[in-house]
């Protein structure tokens, strides 16, 4: 799965049983030859069957039975199996076919392969897709005649390949292409989803309870055994003819709890699922305290720059009942509650909803589009350079010797996050408070009241003396920029040359007829690319 993705999507370990869910990834098989056009397909993963817990490993650390999953892992199994047009069995061709390996070729040709255990014994539902039989760990030459013994389980001649060395992974790829039927025009237009959301939360927050409410069918395992989901799964679904994938993480505990490197590999896929979203849901458990853990995931959040809604789930559970103070709960108390607790997030809305009833699912998905739509705001150069100018006259930073900053320049540079840039003379007497009353400001003034904003605080980078000119006076001004360089900054000035009239000066300078919006469509995200790091030669002056 990884191989084919490209990328870290199934957790990969020796232990058995450890994928459990339907693990999904979008990809664009290449065609064997150019002019072909690429073929958009998922691939789906499944847990492995008829394992389902490790040797000696049927109970976890605090006596839940493990067992009591395998139900809904077969459940996976064959939903993923009926609704496929074609299944991949992979064999170990090192270890060469087994028992197991028979059963599941007996299954699948009698189109019960994945059916719960109670159920196999009935007639063939004969909806079994095309099957071909791929030879896995085909580390080189010397495994090729292992590959070829697979032949014998009845599903034509074997794929080989090698996921570790990439052995065959060429052919591998051109024998899918031939495989797979095209892909319609209406499939690759939706396979791009307007919103991409990481649904987070500690273990039996009701994250999986969320995702199969939206995707309005079982997509994922729902247990009250903590840590069921380990890897993270995107779940895609339309809503109000907007596409929208969920993904559904592993709950976190705190990282001494750690009992196997497996969930060490759960943490980092939940940190690569918040770096690929676009928003975030943050699920609190209404019904327990917060804890060190839910602390954690909002730095998480926070730390990543992305848009956050504080999702209190379970509310139905606990709505109307009292506190220990005796007290009724009511969402303003809760509010006041998470507010003192988490105030990293000070700016992100809170909602209230129920995975269970359904409780204000739709109204949070919109919610959700909106600080997607915040996010990507952007604000002209001339209200900033105003906005910032009134903020630094009425309340400035100063050091003790009696510094006092200038803003020279303002602008936004970036979007998702909204990064706002600023030139001043003395970068060190903007520290961290004021960074903060900066960002309340801009929040009541600009449209990013709910979303985090990075604020780049930057020297100048050129002094007027570096002005070229030829030597009559004569041509166009440049400016460099460092060590990079940009010609032709300036166009039409002369240098040495005599102003034509008199040129707007201090606020003038900050009217709209002197300010446009910035096109950063051909610009990067990070702003030292435009700005050096090197102190300003005039702060003096």
């Amino acid at each position: 799965m990884n191989m084919i993705a490209g990328a870290k999507v199934s957790i990969v370990d020796p232990t058995p049983g450890v994928t459990r869910d339907r693990v999904s990834a979008i990809v664009d098989l290449q065609p064997p030859f150019k002019g072909t056009p690429a073929k958009t397909v998922e691939f789906i993963d499944t847990g492995g069957f008829g394992v389902y817990t490790a040797e000696g490993a049927r109970y976890d650390e605090v006596g839940h039975d493990l067992a009591k999953l395998t139900e809904g892992i077969e459940e996976q199994i064959a939903l993923a199996v009926q609704n496929s047009d074609l299944v991949l069995f992979c064999v170990d061709a090192q270890q060469g076919v087994t028992p197991a390996d028979r059963e599941i070729a007996r299954l699948l040709r009698e189109g019960r392969y994945g059916q719960p255990r109670g159920r196999r014994r009935g007639a063939s539902t004969g909806t079994t897709p095309p099957v071909r039989v791929v030879a896995t760990k085909v580390d080189g030459p010397k495994w090729e005649p292992h590959a070829h013994e697979l032949s014998g389980l009845g599903f034509g001649e074997p794929i080989p390949c090698s996921a570790m060395n990439n052995y065959f992974r060429r052919d591998f790829a051109d024998t899918l292409f031939e495989l797979l039927p095209d892909t319609p025009p209406d499939d690759a237009r939706r396979a791009a989803a307007d919103l991409h959301l990481a649904i987070i939360g500690k273990r039996n927050a009701g994250k999986s309870t969320l995702v199969n409410a939206l995707a309005g069918a079982p997509r994922v395992i729902v247990s009250e055994i903590p840590g069921t989901t380990r890897d993270a799964v995107d779940v895609r679904f339309e809503m109000d003819g907007r596409s929208v994938v969920a993904i559904d993480t592993a709950g976190l505990r705190r990282k001494r709890s750690f009992q196997n490197q497996i969930e060490w590999y759960a943490l980092d896929r939940l940190e690569r699922s918040v770096d690929r979203a676009d928003v975030i849901l943050l699920l609190i458990d209404a019904t327990e305290k917060l804890s060190q853990v839910d602390e954690q995931l909002a730095m998480l959040a926070q730390k990543a720059f992305k848009p956050a809604i504080i999702v209190v789930n379970k509310w139905d559970a606990v709505e109307g009942k009292r506190d220990p103070k005796g007290r009724p709960v009511t969402t303003r108390t809760y509010e006041n509650y998470l507010r003192k607790e988490l105030q990293g997030l000070a700016f992100a809305p809170i909602a209230f909803m129920s995975g269970k009833t359904g409780l204000n699912i739709e109204a949070t998905i919109d919610l959700a589009f909106d600080l997607n739509r915040q996010s990507c705001e952007r604000v002209t150069t001339g209200k900033l350079n105003r906005l910032f100018r009134r903020i630094i006259e009425q309340q400035g930073p100063s050091d003790t010797v009696g510094s006092f900053a200038k803003v020279y320049y303002v602008a936004q540079t970036g979007v998702a996050p909204p990064t706002i840039t600023l030139v001043v003379n003395k970068p060190d007497l903007f520290r961290p408070n004021y960074i903060r009353f900066l960002l309340n400001r801009m929040r009541e003034e600009l449209p990013f009241e709910e979303v985090p904003i990075r604020l780049v605080v930057r020297a100048r980078r050129q002094r007027e003396d570096d002005l070229a000119s030829t030597g009559d006076g004569e041509g166009v001004a440049r400016v460099t920029r460092g060590r990079k360089g940009v010609s032709e900054r300036l166009h039409g000035r002369r240098a040495g040359a005599a102003k034509p009239g008199p040129e707007p000066t201090g606020a003038d300078l900050l009217r709209d007829e002197h300010s446009e919006l910035v096109d950063l469509s051909k610009f990067g995200n990070d702003p030292s690319e435009y700005f050096d790091d090197g102190p300003d030669e005039d702060d003096n002056d």
